[in-house]
């Protein structure tokens, strides 16, 4: 395996301000060939961990990648710009992200129509608003991209943040919009369910019912939104499961085990099959 890291740095004139924090990072895992299929090419997914766009849950970073390493994805993890850093920055780290990983398509053995982003909870609003905006003018013109260049082929949501209606995630809107968070316009632009069309992406979409932070209201939400535009969907609803559980494991669990959740650990294997299909 060799491990990769990077640094992406936006500029005052494509973010509109001057950035008020360090530069996003990244760091990828990428497979080693093996000798039956040296020349295959392989998917590649770009994780986005949750923390409300306040922190970075780790138990959604390294744990996760590991998981998809062992399907044979290469995998990367993206450090996103948080708070104070507002609406676009992170989204345009992201979009960058993919923009690199698909010109070293060749050189790192990636599959460029199989490069796939995955989020959890807040990290989840990031990936699917890349979902939503990729072909939108306001993100890929001043970064100096193409629209393609920053196309996400495929959608991995993990108890995602969506609405910023009646079952928003307060907190994550106030990070994300900082003093802008009252602005009706901004707001409606960032609720994702008025935003996805038949440009998303296909997507895996999972969450509990009885997450008390995220209601599953917001994967409904989405999931009817991408239904009408005749997007790919698989969706799984598990009927019990506090939020941030990651993998559901002993790995991921706090001392106390409350992310300990055995009826929700098939996901990763729910994916895996999913992928398999892509």
């Amino acid at each position: 395996m060799n491990i990769l890291t990077w640094e992406i740095s936006l500029t005052k004139e494509q973010l509109g301000y001057e950035k008020l924090t360090p530069p996003a990072s990244v760091t990828g895992y990428l497979l080693d060939p093996v000798s039956l299929s040296a020349t295959r090419r392989r998917p590649a997914v770009i994780i986005c961990p949750g923390g409300g766009y306040g922190h970075l849950s780790d138990r959604e970073g390294e744990p996760v990648a590991m998981q998809l390493a062992a399907m044979g994805i290469h995998t990367f993890i993206l450090k996103y710009s948080l708070a104070p850093d507002v609406f676009p920055a992170s989204l345009m780290e992201l979009a960058e992200t993919i923009s690199e990983i698909r010109a070293h398509a060749d050189a790192w053995m990636v599959d460029p129509d199989r490069i796939l982003v995955c989020g959890f909870s807040a990290g989840g609003h990031l990936t699917c608003s890349l979902g939503a905006f990729w072909n939108q003018e306001f993100l890929w013109k001043p970064l100096n991209k193409k629209a393609d260049e920053i196309r996400p082929d495929g959608m991995i949501l993990c108890y995602p943040v969506i609405t910023s209606g009646a079952h928003c995630h307060q907190g994550s809107f106030q990070n994300l919009l900082g003093t802008h968070a009252n602005d009706e316009n901004l707001r409606r632009l960032v609720s994702l369910e008025h935003q996805v069309g038949s440009h998303t992406p296909k997507t895996f979409l999972w969450h509990t019912a009885s997450d008390s932070n995220v209601p599953v209201a917001n994967s409904l939400l989405l999931a009817e939104a991408l239904t009408r535009h005749q997007v790919s969907l698989e969706l799984h609803i598990y009927p019990v499961g506090c939020h941030g559980l990651s993998l559901a494991t002993e790995e991921v669990s706090s001392a106390d085990g409350r992310y300990v959740e055995p009826q929700c650990q098939s996901w990763i294997s729910l994916l895996k099959t999913w992928l398999e299909h892509f």
